[in-house]
């Protein structure tokens, strides 16, 4: 069983699977939910996920052009979630709202045409410039 949560505590999950996969994302999208930094995201299967207490919703329009639902603590603000309404069955959690982070390892790094000059990106992961086929 995978756990995490926000910062306050107020917002906690579990998740029963390991991740599908991780990536760094530096879309402009990211960057601003990252306060300037691109974000760290695993795939979840949505299927068996536990959410305990309150999330707030806002949709959006991603770069992709998918719609998108980024659900985060109504109390302290920490992004925790986002769904894909083109993929379901899916959810992509913060890496940093993990307790154990190192059971998301990225494999890759996304959008890095977006990313500043400034930008660590890390040479030993995969490059894609824009949004990558969608995982299995």
């Amino acid at each position: 069983m995978i756990t995490g949560g926000c910062l306050c505590g107020a917002v906690r999950f579990r998740v029963p699977s390991a991740p599908v996969s991780a990536r760094v994302c530096w879309c402009r999208l990211c960057q601003k939910i990252g306060a300037g930094s691109g974000t760290v995201n695993a795939v979840f299967e949505k299927q068996g996920l536990q959410v305990e207490g309150d999330l707030t919703d806002y949709e959006s329009v991603a770069d992709s052009g998918n719609r998108m639902h980024r659900r985060f603590c109504r109390v302290c603000g920490t992004p925790v979630f986002s769904e894909s309404e083109a993929r379901p069955d899916l959810v992509l959690i913060r890496v940093g709202a993990l307790d154990d982070p190192e059971v998301a390892r990225p494999a890759a790094t996304i959008w890095v045409n977006s990313a500043p000059t400034w930008a660590c990106i890390d040479a030993g992961l995969p490059t894609v410039e824009q949004q990558p086929p969608p995982s299995p």
